[in-house]
Order: structure tokens, then sequence, then C-alpha cells
């Protein structure tokens, strides 16, 4: 009997080490918003924030909601707005039918169209339910504020901040300067809303990711030269859906991610001047994409494997990261297709 005892209480305790070992992990989901976005962060101790919603009409709302309940989580901790445009406010509303939401961060809603053009006042009526959904409470959000999160003991040291928003981006007096300035061309200046879009730096121990909403090629070239605050990340969110109005060759080689992820549409989002600078970042191991972009062949597109939605009549499916508790490493997955694969995360002297 002593023994059985004894077998059995052994057996609890290697549960429980393993339990212990495997650990809270920090979770982030692209969710297949139909070529807007949605990114949801799931923290070790069950916090959420989400940056931006989707689209107002359509599944956007849904499969948000859908996907934070498998997540475990039933409120939206933080939502972070990146910018006034339909594709990444238009869920919000419907959103808050489905589930609470508590702190809304945004640039601060304008009362006229933010690109500057005259719409009859289509804009003003667009925003209408953004402006009135229910929330605890709303802020202005600051370039270098901190989102206050709860730490987890037995994990990593965890933070988010924004690096920017409105145009203006956080550099440190003592940043050294970014040796890969120059060389690029400037656009034409952009005078939309992507301009101001709000900067996001999500850290947990050594792991980084970048979410820069859809900000523009010039406002990310600022935002990396003539210093780089941020850094090198692991993981980059591509900058307005892939598209080659973004994606400046200098901040991607700048942050010299290991994985790319595309939140893009069948037909909106992505190009081949993307992943052909994508290509070119020699850090870049895996591009991953929400969905297949059905205007091109493989120069618009990563391998299939890579790929979460291949048709475009399909399930939504999202790309999944978890983060390890040490976050020395991480895993992308396509639950859908059972599609995994495991990176370790940038040694400081990696970054170097």
């Amino acid at each position: 009997m002593k023994g059985r005892v004894l077998f059995l209480a052994c057996l609890a305790a290697a549960w429980f080490t393993l339990s212990a070992a495997a650990g809270p992990t920090l979770d982030i989901y692209w969710i297949d918003v139909e070529g807007g976005a949605a990114t949801l962060i799931v923290t070790p101790a069950k916090q959420s924030i989400l940056i931006d919603t989707g689209w107002a009409q359509g599944p956007s709302a849904t499969r948000i909601h859908d996907t934070a309940a498998q997540a475990g989580v039933r409120k939206i901790d933080y939502l972070i707005l990146t910018h006034f445009h339909l594709d990444h406010f238009g869920g919000a509303a419907e959103l808050a039918t489905l589930m609470p939401i508590g702190i809304v961060l945004d640039n601060g809603i304008p009362d006229h169209n933010p690109d500057g053009l005259f719409d009859g006042g289509a804009f003003t009526a667009m925003i209408q339910p953004y402006r009135n959904f229910k929330a605890d409470r709303r802020m202005v959000i600051e370039p270098g504020q901190n989102i206050p999160l709860w730490q987890l003991g037995g994990t990593a040291p965890l933070g988010f901040r924004c690096m920017g928003a409105r145009g203006h981006f956080v550099h440190g007096a003592k940043d050294a300067a970014n040796p890969l300035c120059g060389g690029v061309p400037d656009h034409a200046v952009d005078k939309t809303d992507n301009r101001n879009s709000v900067v996001s730096l999500l850290q947990f121990g050594p792991f980084k990711f970048f979410d820069g909403g859809d900000l523009t090629w010039n406002m990310e070239k600022e935002l990396v030269c003539p210093v780089n605050s941020i850094g090198q990340v692991d993981i980059y969110q591509a900058d307005h859906h892939g598209v080659d109005l973004s994606n400046n060759p200098l901040l991607v080689r700048s942050l010299a991610p290991t994985v790319s992820v595309m939140d893009n549409g069948a037909r909106k989002g992505g190009s081949e001047a993307t992943l052909a600078t994508f290509r070119s970042v020699t850090s870049i191991q895996t591009m991953y994409q929400l969905h297949r972009d059905i205007r091109g062949g493989k120069e618009f597109n990563t391998d299939d494997q890579f790929i979460a939605n291949t048709n475009e009549k399909c399930a939504g499916n999202y790309i999944k990261c978890s983060v390890d508790p040490s976050g020395k490493s991480y895993t992308i997955s396509i639950p859908a297709t059972g599609f995994a694969k495991t990176y370790q995360t940038k040694s400081e002297k990696d970054r170097q």
C-alpha cells in the first residue's frame, strides 16, 4: 500500500513539474478579418490586448470573439486602434455587443475624414458606431506610453510600449546612430491617416514583437532613422497588410526579424515588391500570410505551408504564436492545418 501511495505521489509530482515547466505562454493570434487587421495578444496572466478590429461588415467581430473564446478570453482588457480606417475600426462596435471591452486607446476620434478628403459626411456616419460603443474607459494613446500588465511569477518580464503615434516616435537620447540608414529613396508625402498609425512593441524577456499598423514608407524611415530605438525583433507584422506603400527596406532591415506575418486578404494587401524585400532580408527565416494572394503566383506568395487560408472562400483560419514562459523560444502554428514550427528567440549578442 505504501509503495502504491509513493508511486502516486511521485506521479503527481512529475505531472506538477511538467506542468510548471510547460508553464503559461504568451500567445499572439493573427485573426483572419479578410484583409483588415485584428491581432489578439493573450498574456500568461490571461490579460488581453486587441490591436484593431477588422471591418464593420462580414465576419470580423465574430471571428475575433470566437478566437478570444478559444483562448479563454472573456473580456478585451485593452483595445488599441492604430488609425481611423474602416478595415481597422469597423468591427469594434459589433464586438462590444459580443464581449465586454475595457480600456480603448486610440489617437482621438476625429470629427472629419482623417485623410483630409471631403466625403459629404460619410466618415462622420461610419465612425458613429465606434464613437458610441460601450467601453470601461477611453484614452488618447501617447508615444512612450507603457500599458500596465500583470507579471506572472515564473515567467519572463512582460512589457508593452507605444513606440509611436500621430507621426511622433520614441527615440532615446543615448541611442546610437543606425548604420543602415540611407540609400532608399523617399516616396511622395502620404497625407492619409496611415501615417499616424500607432506603433507597438511587445516584449517578453528577450522576445520582441513589432506591430506598426498601416505606417507608410517615409514614416517607417523616421521610425528607425537616424536612430533605431526599437532594435531587432523576432516577429515583424508586415505594415499595411504587406502593400508596397509601406514595408520600407530600411525598416525591415533595421528590425531584422526572424519571422514576418502578413495580415492580408485574398485580393487585398501584399505585393511583389514587399515579398522581394522580405526575401532579401537575410534574417527572415519564414514568411507567413493569412491568405494566398490569388492575384499573383510565387512572386506574390510564400510557400503554401506558411499560408493559413489558401482558398479565397475560406474558413477564416488564424495564425498563432506561443512564446515559452522564459521568452527564449516561440512556436508559430496554423492550428487548422496542423502546421507548427519552433524558433529560438534572438539573444542580446544576436541583436548587436
